[in-house]
């Protein structure tokens, strides 16, 4: 069972940018109420894509570095990462569905 990982500023750049496989990246804080409506469905994804995806958190109040890098506004966003850029994005706490089909177009 693998639910999604943490990164940081310090491993974003191995975790997401250099890995082999497209990356989702929920930017999230504890204090974001639909983040952590979102967070099951995020461990679902982690879950259901296992190989295929690799899901990881980043906790925008602990790594404000890459939040601003890529412009976090408002949290929950949900970035898919391919090849080291970010190539989609969902923003909220969105159902399930919405987040596979966006993803779908990346495997």
């Amino acid at each position: 069972m693998s639910a999604a990982a943490q990164v940081t500023d310090a491993s974003f750049k191995q975790d997401v940018l250099e890995s082999e496989i497209p990356v989702l990246v929920d930017f999230w804080a504890p204090w974001c109420g639909p983040c952590r409506m979102v967070a099951p469905v995020v461990d679902e994804i982690a879950q259901q894509y296992d190989g295929q995806i690799k899901v990881v958190k980043l906790n925008t109040d602990e790594n404000p570095n890459v939040a601003s890098q890529y412009g976090i506004r408002s949290i929950p966003t949900l970035m898919i990462f391919k090849g080291g850029q970010r190539v989609d994005m969902v923003v909220g706490a969105v159902p399930k569905t919405t987040l596979s089909n966006t993803l779908e177009k990346y495997l």
